[in-house]
């Protein structure tokens, strides 16, 4: 504040004036008080747009959150049946103006990978969404994540009109299960396993895998592959038949030197056992994950995040060309990842190509924070590419 005080004080010295009463009308009288005054209105107007937008992007956070509780509960006020482990929500209805949603990135500068754009925006225009093979995202999170992280993204997509799926997998996010318990990628996946199996003959979801859960939708897309249209890994283990995800990491031994100090094992049946889960270390957390993410966005992480399973990370998966190989594959790349570092997104991409590479310029390891309005945009682009 003193530097502002210095800022505005005049140059030289001001003549002793008798008391006067604040000036109405013409304010050329009193140009440079005018001035002044008009600056610090400027700088504290400026102040409180970022003290509300901040207030308003926890808001949305919490409410998300408050819903799904409220839905678990079995309130009056929700309007459809709530799986603990699965986040449904549903487009707003066209009969109403829809309210403009607050930024959902930081209140730094924002750069041009990024721009600030209302969601009605990215959204071409002269494409219905009725038209498209499915609007549904399924959108399935990161070792240790939960459907918490995608926040911004469900915003986005559902005030474009989209219908969005954001699940819990076992052990993570607000479901109950101790992750020291689970011993098999099928018992990790089942939420999202379960989703598939009910959705009825003839529907068809977009998966969205982060991180691990790349690993998971993949496992998914093998089981349900009449049920996927597209399956979009975005900074993700994108793995090949027999392979685990711990050999993903392996075949790149010390790409990434952080993730490595980063993990701590859990011995929950003793040292003499495997380790049972993972845990990171948080004073890592945002040079690994976030280095490119607003604050808000890691301290939400940083009591959010829970332990990785380790039996699915060492599982290897069985994917065959008639079941996985006839989904549609694409893959967003995030140049500025320190726990699966682009060298190593390169790597997979070569080993399986997909069918289209998207480069997410800016992005950390989770651009759902870092980039949310330029991942959303990529997500609806690839919606839209056509059957060939």
């Amino acid at each position: 504040m003193g530097n502002l005080c210095t800022c505005f004080s005049p140059k030289t010295p001001l003549k002793t004036k008798k008391p006067t009463k604040r000036l109405q009308g013409n304010p050329q009288t009193a140009p440079n008080s005018s001035n002044r005054w008009t600056r610090i209105r400027s700088t504290r107007k400026e102040f409180k747009d970022n003290h509300d937008e901040l207030i308003r992007e926890q808001a949305l956070a919490a409410a998300i959150m408050f819903r799904q509780h409220q839905q678990q509960n079995g309130s009056a006020s929700g309007s459809f049946p709530f799986d603990r482990s699965v986040s449904l929500r549903y487009p707003n209805g066209s009969g109403s103006k829809k309210t403009q949603l607050p930024r959902s990135s930081s209140s730094r500068a924002r750069s041009l990978t990024d721009p600030l754009l209302q969601p009605h925006q990215l959204v071409n225009q002269d494409i219905k969404l009725d038209d498209l093979e499915t609007n549904h995202f399924v959108l399935v999170h990161g070792g240790g994540f939960g459907a918490w992280c995608w926040y911004k993204t469900i915003a986005l997509l559902e005030e474009g009109g989209f219908k969005v799926t954001a699940v819990d997998l076992t052990g993570s996010g607000i479901h109950s299960s101790d992750t020291n318990g689970i011993t098999s990628l099928s018992q990790y996946v089942k939420p999202l396993t379960d989703f598939l199996d009910k959705l009825a003959d003839g529907d068809k979801t977009i998966l969205v895998g982060h991180d691990f859960g790349g690993a998971c939708i993949s496992y998914a897309m093998e089981l349900f592959p009449h049920k996927v249209s597209k399956a979009i890994f975005v900074a993700a283990a994108m793995l090949t038949n027999g392979q685990s995800t711990l050999d993903m990491f392996s075949q790149k031994a010390g790409s990434s030197d952080l993730m490595q100090q980063a993990q701590l094992f859990v011995y929950a049946n003793g040292n003499n056992h495997p380790p049972t889960a993972i845990n990171l270390d948080k004073s890592l957390f945002r040079d690994l994950l976030f280095n490119q993410s607003p604050g808000k966005d890691v301290a939400l992480a940083s009591v959010s995040i829970r332990p990785i399973p380790f039996a699915p990370v060492l599982e290897k998966l069985s994917l065959s060309e008639l079941k996985y190989g006839t989904v549609r594959r694409f893959y967003i790349q995030t140049p500025e990842d320190n726990a699966i570092p682009i060298t190593l997104q390169e790597s997979m991409i070569n080993s399986s190509p997909p069918e289209k590479v998207f480069h997410l310029k800016g992005a950390d390891h989770s651009p759902f924070f870092s980039k949310p309005q330029a991942l959303h945009k990529l997500l609806v682009e690839i919606s839209k590419i056509p059957s060939t």
